[in-house]
């Protein structure tokens, strides 16, 4: 019996490994290795009661009753015993072998796909359906970590254009999906019998049309759709490649987060109104979302988002605290990104979105909206090749995408990778020329090699755009002749603008265009036209652009005390820039009035809070101001290195490049002070040739030019 025992655990042993082999390779499914398995357990015990009640004789199988003489020898031999050693050490030798040799099991890492979902057929007649089931589908399939779903508003927004009165319906989706370079599309049907509703989904090939997975399920009744609608995104996946579902379970789990039908209808036209900006529209409709579902917490932070953009900021923060609480409603995927809008458009903390974010791509590393906003929060930070890096993994995804396209060309820019800047913008201009923004990397990309003329062709190709690319390349015409030193060209240019933006009530534009306008007029010692211009741009808007410009020009202007409120001001504020920039005012205030301990205390806290351009360069003048000549050159060739920071200073894409005129000129002086001749001469020159010969710092310049 011990014998036979052996030798029945060594023949299933190999057995088994033998068919873990084999099977996998002829694609067996899975539930033969189980049957093989449950066999060979079931079998060992009846296996031993036979062998123990029954022996093979020479006569046949008989009922144990006599212990002598009745066994075949070779059974109850020596020789069995060499048989049953050998068969197990074969089992054990082949084990050891296939374990050592298949390594680690790895599993295969997806590579990113994407998908744009078009309208469903809706052949029920009932209108709850329209928009409820695609954004269900969207979330259940969004479940697989590779899979990333093309937004749907950016969709629809896109066929509208291309096509008035589109729709996104196959054929539309398939134009968008094709022009943006989007992997796959589903398309789908619902149909209603006897109650019971019936979907069916076909994954296509946005170019050809092929059917590439398909899946259809059924509905009890109009309770069980969206569960229905979870089921069919989990078929789908599994299709499409993912092997994170194992088993209804956990496809429930990962249900849309909308508790009714109504909700998640009343959700997706929300979500489309605030995509196209009408916010006071989309509050009705994210409020009939949570009356439908109480705690349908990404509808409260739809909601939120949507009255802060209102400047409704008590409401929002309410709003999110009730979207913060429900959170635990949503998927993952949703909870992660929540977070992180919330870090980044509310409280400002960008280290926290950043947390957030990279935790979200972590998991899902096809995520493209995490992986945008991702490098959306490193920019914010002034980490630039970072969000070069995350704008580049966002292409990887949507290589066609001229928005992702265009905010890499920003990236760059930023960066000072003027080149690369310059060649992204104008493949984004090449898809679609009323793409206005892009425009700016290309003229800042001629301003960086000091083709002056070429930057100006580029506003004017801007202003060609439509109206609000006019108003944009309206500040950057008159920056590139503040740049020059020629401030009455500057003050005819933006008083045009101005005038312009008054007729469509642009705040933003009037503000930030008084402040350059007041500039001009400071330059040409106009001092009561440049006071009153910073006053009508901070009474209409403030924000860090206009402040910290408005606060810099009191100084030049001889009005302390002005410049001290607005960085008191800032001091005040929650976010480290304000703050830097507060403490920038304050040292620079202390610089001029020879207090250089304290200038200079001041301006390192500032860096240490933010370190941007603007408060290394005044960290520069301070340095020189109290005679440490090297610690100044040092700050001023980092502001250099750092030129493409000053493309638009206060990271708002308008642009600033009349900030670097006066740079060369204070590299000069310091080159001078060091003893280093050649170096200073170039310097001055450089700035003597840029500038207009009255300009006083240009007199001085070249009056400091040594043989």
């Amino acid at each position: 019996m011990f014998r036979t025992a052996g030798l029945y655990v060594g023949i299933c042993w190999i057995l088994i490994e033998a068919g873990s082999i084999v099977l996998p390779t002829f694609d067996a499914p899975e539930w033969m290795m189980r049957a093989i398995i449950i066999v060979a357990i079931v079998g060992f015990p009846v296996t031993l009661v036979l062998a123990w009640v029954f022996d093979l004789t020479d006569s046949g199988i008989d009922v144990q009753d006599d212990p002598t003489g009745t066994i075949i020898p070779p059974i109850g031999s020596r020789r069995m015993d060499y048989i049953v050693i050998g068969v197990l050490s074969v089992a054990l030798i082949l084990s050891v072998y296939l374990n050592f040799n298949s390594g680690p099991v790895v599993e295969e890492e997806m590579a990113p796909l994407s998908v744009l979902i078009a309208d469903f057929d809706n052949q029920t007649g009932d209108p709850v359906f329209d928009g409820s089931i695609e954004q269900t589908l969207n979330i259940g399939i969004e479940g697989a970590t590779f899979i990333t779903a093309f937004n749907r508003s950016a969709a629809q927004s896109q066929i509208s254009k291309l096509q008035p009165g589109g729709k996104l319906d196959e054929e539309g989706a398939r134009l968008i999906a094709v022009r943006q370079g989007v992997q796959l599309v589903l398309t789908g049907s619902i149909e209603e019998k006897d109650g019971r509703y019936q979907f069916f989904v076909h994954a296509l090939d946005p170019e050809s049309g092929d059917v590439v997975a398909e899946a259809d399920e059924t509905a009890k009744d109009k309770s069980a759709v969206l569960l229905a609608v979870t089921a069919l995104a989990g078929e789908l996946r599994e299709d499409l490649g993912d092997t994170s579902i194992e088993d209804e379970t956990l496809r429930a789990a990962e249900t849309f987060t909308a508790g009714s039908l109504q909700a998640a209808q009343d959700y997706t036209h929300a979500q489309n109104l605030a995509y196209l900006g009408n916010y006071e529209e989309s509050l009705e409709f994210y409020k009939r979302a949570i009356d439908s579902d109480p705690q349908f917490g990404r509808a409260y932070s739809g909601w939120a988002l949507a009255s802060f953009n209102l400047g409704r900021n008590d409401e929002a923060a309410e709003l999110w605290q009730k979207a913060l609480s429900f959170m635990e409603s949503m998927t993952d995927r949703e909870r992660f990104r929540t977070l992180g809008l919330y870090y980044m458009a509310v409280s400002k903390n960008y280290q926290k979105a950043i947390e957030s974010y990279e935790s979200l791509v972590q998991k899902y590393p096809a995520d493209g909206a995490g992986h945008n906003n991702l490098a959306v929060a490193y920019f914010s930070t002034l980490n630039f090749e970072r969000a070069m890096q995350e704008g580049s993994s966002v292409l990887e995804i949507y290589p066609n995408s001229i928005f992702y396209k265009q905010n890499f060309a920003l990236y760059a820019m930023y960066a000072g990778e003027f080149d690369l800047a310059e060649t992204r913008a104008r493949e984004v201009i090449e898809q679609d020329a009323s793409r206005y923004y892009a425009w700016l990397p290309i003229a800042i990309a001629n301003m960086s090699r000091g083709d002056l003329s070429a930057a100006r062709q580029s506003y004017e190709s801007m202003a060609a755009t439509g109206a609000r690319g006019a108003s944009l390349a309206n500040l950057g015409l008159a920056d590139t002749e503040l740049y020059r030193g020629q401030y009455e060209q500057a003050q005819e240019i933006l008083q045009t603008g101005i005038d312009a933006d008054v007729e469509v009530g642009n705040q933003r534009a009037i503000a930030t265009k008084s402040i350059a306008l007041a500039e001009s007029f400071a330059g040409t010692g106009d001092t009561a036209a440049s006071v009153e211009s910073i006053r009508a741009a901070l009474a209409a808007g403030g924000g860090i652009a206009r402040q910290v410009p408005a606060a810099m020009l009191f100084m030049q202007l001889g009005q302390a005390d002005q410049a001290a409120a607005i960085g008191n001001e800032l001091l005040q504020e929650l976010q480290p820039q304000g703050r830097a920039y507060g403490n920038m005012i304050l040292g620079a205030l202390d610089s001029v009035a020879g207090r250089h301990i304290a200038a200079l205390d001041k301006l390192r806290s500032a860096v240490e809070l933010s370190d941007s351009w603007l408060v290394r360069f005044q960290l520069g003048r301070a340095y020189f101001e109290s005679g440490s000549f090297a610690e100044a050159l040092d700050e001023f060739n980092i502001c250099e290195s750092r030129r493409g920071e000053a493309s638009a200073i206060f990271l708002d894409d308008l642009p600033t490049w009349r900030y670097l005129a006066t740079l060369a000129y204070w590299q000069g002086r310091a080159q001078q002070e060091l003893g280093m001749t050649s170096a200073a001469n170039e310097s001055f020159q450089a700035y003597a040739g840029l500038r207009p010969a009255s300009d006083p710092l240009a007199v001085d310049a070249r009056q400091r030019i040594e043989p």
